[in-house]
């Protein structure tokens, strides 16, 4: 995958929410919160012009202009880390730059020669380290310079402006290029001087928008440019976030999310169906096989109202629970604890699960689940190290738990040991070997592994091994998803569709199936019209999607449809379920506030589909 440092870093950042439904616990490589793909993973499988990160815009241009130039990288002028730091002679020319011809000519020679006999006097004590006695030069320019010189003049402010730079003098840095740009307003040295300076002064709406015009003028070519817009474009986006996510309102996912989210796990107690001693007298069958369950259970009530699908009750039925202390009141604090990471509310659910975890008398195979949950939440706030001791805290305890072995090698998969990964997989299938989901992820692990390595033999073992998953689990839907994207990763686009096609007819509710195969017409027959017809199918079937929004939100941003692609991001950032899925969203929106901006100003777009 050719991607840029920075861009790529926020897509595998962007991964971590995603995976294990964003909430902590589910499926690591194909998480309902996905239809089954992290970030990074769905990277792989649509090719660079559809990365989700918060670079997307700009490293679709730089990706296209790249295939442009027969993949040649560099070719073409290509300016990686090029610096900005010395003055210059001339600025880069515009029209109307030529010198004047007619009367009074001689003398307005006279003038700019003299000026620029400043500006060259300027430039020596710049590079002799004397920016004090720089500025007094550049600025004799400006005053030499006649005022309809625009080119000149503005080369003159942009050298001043260098010079204050020199001295971290921000605020006369961002006038003086402010000077210049109003002069020369595609003059890219002094956008990004601003744009640096305006970081500085912490000014991150104004830095976006001038290292924005930066990319768009230099094709997406030069390294620096967009190191720097992919830096402010987290900042604005995790301080957006932090106070969005304090203030949001807790939502609950759809119903076909959370029936997701609880599949991937088989020794969850919580999740299990009510046994018949279990059930609530109204439900008690003609000969009475619940006569010990008289007592009113807010945990039992609550295990009800998750078979009647209806989820908004849980909490409120748990807390019953838990304030009586009933008999159930590990239950209820885990099940409680799951459905406050559905929402989103990871503070509220963390004391839960500690408190469970701390319960020595509990049931142990509750102690792993919460292990678990909590393991992964901490995996989604980027702390993998505390993830990592509860994922090994809860293999101590229950060793013979197959859910532990399952999260913890999706857990390696995300941090690239693939190794592990598949060792743990291999103890999963070890204890459940009916567990299709672990051996397709088992097989997904070994592919990636191939793949980044690029090791053709080992690429071709994976297909096979995942020939051999779907033909023994024919009803695995992540097994044919994960294949699919196998599949467009080696360009055999046709069979992927086909994948795709299987995912769906076996779960013709998962909206996120559908946002997958629409990415797929993308990028095999670049059909736009088709890939945004199942992308909106994906929202008509859950419009709690909000990968589909986000997903359609960057193809607007793509088509250059800025009003629509801001509508989308928005409608995604409202139902993201943990602050960093929030702040990589608002990146997303904010990078298309930016070209809008940018648009409007200097009426500079970059290329479209």
């Amino acid at each position: 995958m050719a991607a840029s440092k920075p861009v790529e870093a926020a897509v595998v950042a962007a991964a971590v929410p995603s995976s294990g439904s964003g909430v902590g616990g589910g499926s690591a490589t194909t998480g309902p919160g996905t239809g089954g793909l992290p970030r990074w993973q769905l990277a792989l499988a649509v090719g660079a012009p559809l990365l989700l990160g918060a670079g997307a815009m700009y490293l679709w241009s730089r990706q296209r202009r790249r295939r442009e130039t027969g993949g040649r990288g560099d070719a073409g002028g290509l300016k990686r880390n090029s610096e900005r730091k010395t003055p210059e002679g001339r600025a880069s020319p515009a029209p109307g730059s030529g010198h004047p011809e007619g009367p009074g000519a001689h003398l307005e020679m006279n003038s700019l020669d003299r000026a620029q006999a400043a500006k060259n006097k300027g430039n020596k004590y710049f590079k002799a380290g004397k920016y004090e006695q720089a500025i007094q030069c550049y600025t004799e320019a400006i005053s030499l310079c006649p005022t309809e010189k625009n080119v000149d003049l503005s080369t003159f402010y942009q050298n001043r402006a260098a010079a204050f730079e020199q001295l971290q003098k921000w605020k006369e840095v961002a006038q003086d290029c402010t000077k210049a740009v109003e002069l020369n307003p595609k003059y890219v040295k002094a956008l990004f001087r601003r744009a640096k300076a305006h970081e500085k002064l912490d000014n991150k709406k104004e830095c976006l928008e001038d290292v924005t015009a930066v990319c768009i003028l230099e094709g997406f070519q030069n390294q620096q440019s967009m190191l720097l817009a992919d830096k402010v474009l987290k900042l604005l986006g995790k301080e957006k976030a932090k106070e969005k996510y304090k203030n949001r309102e807790p939502l609950m996912p759809s119903p076909q999310f959370i029936k997701s989210y609880f599949s991937s796990f088989t020794d969850d107690i919580i999740s299990q169906p009510m046994l018949k001693g279990e059930k609530s007298d109204e439900d008690k069958d003609k000969e009475g096989e619940a006569l010990e369950v008289k007592e009113n259970s807010g945990y039992l009530k609550a295990k009800q109202y998750m078979e009647e699908e209806n989820y908004d009750k849980i909490i409120s039925e748990c807390s019953k629970e838990i304030d009586a202390q009933g008999k159930y009141m590990a239950e209820a604090l885990l099940l409680r604890a799951t459905f406050y990471l559905l929402i989103g509310n990871a503070n509220a659910a963390k004391p839960d699960l500690d408190k469970v975890i701390s319960l020595k008398e509990a049931n142990v195979k509750l102690r792993a689940n919460a292990l678990i949950k909590r393991g992964s939440m901490y995996m989604q706030q980027q702390q993998p190290l505390l993830s990592t001791q509860d994922f090994n805290m809860a293999a101590d305890i229950d060793p013979q738990n197959a859910d532990v072995y399952h999260h913890r090698g999706q857990l390696k998969i995300l941090l690239d040991q693939v190794e592990e990964a598949v060792a743990d997989f291999d103890e999963c299938i070890r204890l459940r070997p009916e567990s299709a989901l672990a051996q397709a992820q088992k097989c997904f692990a070994l592919y990636r592994q191939a793949y980044t390595g690029n090791n053709s033999s080992q690429i071709q073992a994976a297909m096979k091994g995942f020939e051999e998953v779907i033909k023994k689990f024919p009803k695995c839907a992540e097994g044919y998803a994960l294949y699919a994207q196998a599949l467009t990763d080696q360009q055999q686009f046709g069979k992927a569709d086909e994948m795709y096609d299987k995912c769906i007819d076996l779960e013709p509710d998962n909206a996120t199936t559908y946002v997958h195969k629409g990415l797929l017409q993308l990028q095999w027959k670049q059909d736009l019209d088709r890939g945004l017809e199942l992308i909106s199918k994906a929202i008509e079937i859950d419009n709690k999607c909000d990968f589909a929004y986000e997903t359609m939100g960057t193809i607007e941003v793509q088509r250059g449809n800025m009003e629509k692609a801001i509508d989308m991001f928005n409608k995604a950032i409202n139902l993201a379920k943990s602050e960093m899925e929030m702040a990589h969203l608002y990146s997303l929106c904010d990078a298309a506030h930016a070209q809008t901006e940018v648009a409007k100003k200097y009426g500079l777009k970059p290329p479209t589909l």
